[in-house]
């Protein structure tokens, strides 16, 4: 037997989560943790619907599926773990399914949730292109990370109606919107986490299969890549921990009180960040950039931990300088001052010239011309071989930087390291509550608007007909 298990452990403040609840009922079970993205209700509503003995419509799932995404989610990973541990295929049709709804949560079908404009507008192709705006999760999507609006849709789909857990969140609203530096301060802290960090988390949670290194041969320098991206990634997160501590160390409210206590205050995080920054390099930092990414992972590494690899890093150094040399010759050459020599993943290294400065036909010597917008991408021959060069260098660094950081995720507990998530995921829906109001007036007048959700849930379940296109 097995219980399978996302990556974030904890459920938000006053609540008890599923896997705690696992572990205290069922300490002796073997968890499977599985990625974020394997807990899919879209996947799941197909599978369900192909593998239930009853039809679709005798299980509402034809119109009414939004309101189990979870479980339709954990449905999903469920199913997927079968066929991947246990090698076999369910049989479509033969799954008894019944659904069973949550008790500190309130359920809203999905006609209300169309008719209400919660996520998506209604007539959006009249609307144009900016109709998203006219839905209520978008109008209140300014959340901080991608936890944070994950959370918000959660919450607009499934209200809580725990009065304790309610309360809990307004008193926080309170102290945010009646204490400007806290409110301030812990907005430009959350700006410096990464808004990747559930995803990372999956990949200290897995460990390759055991297969030979021929099979992996080809799969090596992608998969140190990503590993190496990953830990930048953590040391990103773990750098902004102490602005975070500072930020919360005067809060009052219960919600962010644990939050301090939780994270700031716990030593395993800094010992984490300690035993990263034995190997990697303190400047080196996250960024969504492609070539930016790759020139940090080549120089994650601390200098003079390895001859070898220093010496890579300066043939890497002097063959993408050669590269934008020869950018800079074709500028005075053909008289392109706007030539631009970008970099993504798929491509590598490549010509982006405007339109506006070609006049006639582009010289031979660039080839691969292809019209993307207003500019025409392309390539040459000169660049092809100095690009030749420069992948080879980049794989050989970021393999000896993998050799010499490849302990690190070994070293990193990770039930105790998924604690923060939930945790910034909440004070992000948290702020987002706090911006709506303006600061020093007191959240109390938050409350007045705030609809009783006992009420709302007896108003969602009585609509039958359709409302106005404009009821929020």
């Amino acid at each position: 037997m097995a219980i399978i298990v996302p990556p974030n452990k904890l459920a938000a403040d006053g609540m008890v989560g599923v896997s705690q609840l696992a572990d205290g009922f069922c300490s002796s079970t073997r968890k499977v943790i599985m990625n974020r993205g394997c807990f899919d209700d879209t996947r799941g509503a197909v599978l369900v619907k192909g593998l239930a003995a009853k039809e679709p419509s005798a299980l509402g799932l034809d119109s009414y599926y939004k309101q189990y995404y979870l479980c339709l989610a954990a449905a999903a990973a469920t199913i997927k773990w079968i066929e991947a541990e246990k090698g076999v295929i369910v049989v479509n049709h033969s799954l008894l399914v019944t659904f069973n709804g949550s008790f500190d949560h309130m359920n809203i079908d999905a006609t209300s949730v169309q008719n209400l404009e919660i996520i998506e507008p209604m007539h959006s192709s009249l609307l144009g292109t900016n109709s998203k705006k006219r839905s209520l999760f978008h109008m209140l999507k300014t959340t901080r990370t991608i936890g944070g609006t994950r959370l918000l849709r959660a919450n607009l789909l499934q209200p809580l109606k725990d009065i304790e857990t309610i309360n809990t969140r307004l008193n926080c609203l309170d102290e945010l919107m009646s204490n400007e530096q806290l409110f301030f301060g812990l907005s430009q802290a959350l700006r410096k986490f990464p808004k990747e960090t559930d995803r990372v988390l999956c990949h200290f949670c897995f460990k390759p299969k055991r297969v030979t290194n021929e099979v992996l041969a080809s799969d090596n320098g992608r998969r140190n890549q990503i590993m190496i991206s990953s830990i930048i990634l953590l040391k990103t997160a773990l750098d902004a921990l102490p602005l975070l501590s500072q930020v919360l160390k005067e809060a009052k409210s219960c919600l962010l009180g644990n939050v301090y206590k939780s994270i700031c205050e716990n030593e395993k995080y800094t010992s984490i960040r300690n035993r990263i920054g034995e190997v990697i390099d303190e400047d080196v930092l996250h960024t969504r950039v492609p070539f930016v990414a790759r020139t940090q992972q080549c120089f994650a590494l601390k200098a003079g931990v390895d001859g070898l690899l220093d010496m890579a890093r300066r043939s890497f150094c002097d063959t993408s300088e050669a590269i934008y040399d020869l950018a800079n010759k074709y500028r005075e050459d053909f008289r392109l001052p706007n030539l631009k020599i970008p970099f993504n993943n798929r491509k590598g290294f490549y010509f982006s010239i405007p339109q506006k400065d070609i006049q006639g036909k582009l010289p031979s010597k660039f080839i691969q011309v292809m019209k993307h917008g207003n500019n025409v991408h392309c390539s040459s021959l000169e660049l092809a071989s100095v690009s030749i060069t420069w992948h080879p260098l980049l794989h050989s660094s970021v393999g000896s930087i993998w050799f010499g950081a490849k302990h690190i995720p070994e070293d990193i507990a990770l039930a105790n390291f998924h604690e923060e998530n939930p945790a910034n995921q909440l004070e992000a829906i948290t702020l987002k509550g706090g911006s709506e109001c303006t600061i020093g007036d007191g959240a109390r007048r938050l409350k007045e608007k705030v609809v009783d959700q006992r009420k709302m849930f007896s108003i969602c379940n009585n609509v039958k007909g359709k409302c106005g296109n404009t009821v929020w």
